[in-house]
């Protein structure tokens, strides 16, 4: 009985060693991709920045890590009227990217400032810089020709061949980037591409500013059908992503922005250490000085389906690298001119703020429409200062009317507070009973310039955000001693200080023909206002001078206008009488 237990489990164990042999054994196939699909990552938590999440990782078959396809690097010029241009083989980053905008100003330092080209990034292989075969060598586009194409092919390693095809336009600062990746393993994969923008937080001492704006100080993006901006040292150092329509970096004048153009593409940030470089890299790709430093990198991301063995995947970005300039930017219909701070106008919390936007851009426009018949837009400022100066005179001289009678009953007004001294309540009544006697409206002197106001304070605004005005000259002499004779950039201070000289003057002049309509103690220290506003307008750049001097003097001429005819006004019932 016991050798019969014996055989018989003898024999069922071999049984069922045959069946593992010749049914359950099987060579090793991928997992279907459905089921991969089906897993759904999950996303760490934290505060993120409105629109934005933290990165979630991809989730693909896992695949053996092969060695980095070892391509010669190379580059190609490019040569259009608005820029020149180098394109690197490693990963088709811009090696270099100056505008020639006003002068030549380098979009790109390398180390400290620009693209790291396209990466391909896995669990657990981290991020790689593909090397690129690049075709043509070289592009040069003239003006009105049509646009011209690079063209990159490269291999990730994992069987992912990817093809970028670089458009450029000799009219437009923007490049065009198609994507094509195709999957030649005999297994199904997946990863995610990479553009990326990197700018350090603080710029490095010892790399000097070429241009006004050169270093980026903010990160932008249009998301949740709102513009998001915030300073680049309050990113976070996790990476987050989300929807968006664009993201960029930005000065206050010059902007690096990314805008798919297809679906799967989402907008990303991160705050990260500069000596973290992608394998794969150029050897420029860490900072200049060698020290270790934080940078931001902001651009998309787009996670490839599953794709199987020959499938492929298509992927569309529009980059653009170049000036704020309000009208380019609405040209792409993606409402990136949003990205021009104009701020608002400060108001009582229970009415909100006002747009300076819907004033400023009317302004702008007025503004360039002048440039174009001048070709000079120190011109183009004074005439336009001039221009709402005339059409708010109506305005002002009410004001000033206004401002005068109230000067005329000031000594019965001062009278009845010396009177009246301990008895505030009785002050008023006997105020108001003196306005009703000589139909004096209070108010009268300060409604109608309250009105003017924000259109002076919108076009103020204008002046300092728009970029055309850099390296515009007003009356430029030229260099004497390395000094510039007189306004060679409206964009810059006036080295020689004689226009904000100027404005203080006019300022002191304007205090003093305005009626006092207060305390006379007050006047006087209202008459310290042109010494603080002189030493403030020093640094200013020479265009917001020009406008607000010339908007004393005019303000000067006006009153001079005013007290002539009220003078007029005083002499006429004095002979009266002996005529009669």
């Amino acid at each position: 009985m016991e050798k019969r237990a014996i055989l018989a489990a003898v024999l069922m164990a071999g049984v069922l060693m045959l069946y593992q042999a010749l049914f359950l054994s099987s060579p090793e196939q991928p997992p279907p991709p459905a089921k991969t699909e089906d897993a759904a990552p999950t996303a760490p938590t934290g505060s993120t920045p409105p629109g934005l999440a933290p990165a979630a990782p991809i989730v693909a078959p896992p695949l053996p890590a092969g060695p980095l396809p070892a391509v010669p690097e190379r580059t190609a010029e490019i040569e259009t009227p608005l820029y020149r241009a180098r394109v690197s083989s490693a990963g088709g980053a811009l090696q270099q990217w100056e505008l020639d905008y006003r002068g030549l100003k380098p979009m790109v330092v390398p180390g400290v400032l620009g693209p790291l080209g396209l990466m391909v990034e896995r669990p657990g292989a981290g991020r790689r810089v593909l090397g690129f075969e690049v075709s043509p060598g070289a592009l040069k586009l003239a003006e009105g020709q049509s646009p011209a194409e690079l063209r990159l092919a490269g291999e990730d390693g994992f069987g992912l061949r990817v093809t970028q095809i670089l458009r450029f336009r000799a009219d437009s600062y923007a490049v065009e980037r198609v994507i094509l990746v195709e999957n030649r393993h005999s297994m199904p994969q997946s990863a995610d591409i990479l553009l990326l923008w990197t700018a350090p937080i603080t710029w490095p001492a010892d790399q000097a500013e070429r241009f006004q704006g050169q270093h980026s100080t903010r990160v932008v993006a249009r998301a949740n059908g709102a513009i998001r901006r915030e300073e680049l040292s309050s990113v976070g150092t996790r990476p987050q992503v989300g929807e968006g329509r664009w993201i960029g970096i930005e000065s206050e004048w010059y902007l690096a922005a990314f805008v798919p153009q297809s679906p799967g593409f989402r907008v990303t940030e991160a705050r990260l250490s500069a000596d973290r470089a992608p394998e794969g890299a150029a050897s420029d790709a860490k900072p200049a000085n060698g020290k270790p430093g934080e940078t931001v990198e902001v651009g998309l991301r787009a996670t490839l389906p599953i794709l199987g063995p020959g499938k492929s995947w298509e992927g569309r970005v529009l980059i653009y690298v170049g000036p704020k300039e309000y009208d380019r930017l609405k040209s792409f219909g993606v409402e990136l001119e949003k990205s021009i701070h104009f701020g608002g106008f400060p108001m009582p919390q229970a009415y909100g703020g006002l747009p300076m936007e819907w004033v400023a851009v009317p302004v702008l426009w007025l503004m360039h429409r002048i440039y174009a018949l001048t070709g000079n837009y120190g011109i183009a400022i004074i005439l336009l200062t001039i221009i709402t100066k005339v059409l708010f005179f109506p305005l002002t001289l009410k004001s000033m009317r206004s401002m005068k009678a109230m000067q005329a009953i000031q000594p019965q007004v001062n009278a009845l507070r010396a009177k009246y001294k301990n008895d505030p309540q009785r002050v008023q009544r006997e105020m108001m009973e003196i306005y009703r006697q000589h139909k004096v409206n209070p108010l009268g002197g300060c409604l109608p310039m309250v009105v003017q106001i924000p259109i002076f304070y919108a076009l103020y605004v204008a002046l300092s955000v728009t970029v055309e005005i850099q390296n515009a000259p007003f009356i430029c002499f030229g260099r004497i001693f390395g000094v510039e004779l007189w306004i060679c950039d409206l964009a810059a201070q006036d080295p020689t200080y004689v226009l904000p000289i100027l404005m203080g003057v006019s300022m002191f002049i304007q205090q003093k023909m305005t009626p006092v309509m207060g305390d006379p103690r007050q006047a006087k220290i209202m008459l310290m206002m042109p010494v603080v506003f002189t030493f403030m307008f020093l640094s200013l750049p020479s265009g917001l001078v020009l406008y607000w001097t010339l908007s004393n003097v005019l303000q000067i001429a006006q009153q001079y206008y005013m007290n002539r005819g009220a003078k007029k006004a005083e002499r006429v019932p004095a002979r009266a009488p002996k005529k009669a």
